[in-house]
């Protein structure tokens, strides 16, 4: 009953991945490769961090 009032851990995590992609690719833009590298790395760890609480979610 009182689930209703938890907040999804992955929520916020997407909506952060959602900005690290479009920052990266703002930079890759701008022909900034090497933070376009990092920006995308750090957006990998966070798509790691989601899929690792979705795989909680289901065992």
């Amino acid at each position: 009953m009182f689930g209703l009032f938890k907040s999804d851990p992955t929520k916020k995590l997407r909506k952060t991945y959602d900005m690290k992609l479009e920052q990266a690719m703002l930079a890759q833009r701008k022909g900034d490769i090497k933070t376009y590298s990092m920006i995308t790395a750090e957006a990998e760890a966070l798509w790691a961090q989601i899929e690792a609480l979705e795989n909680e979610k289901k065992d």
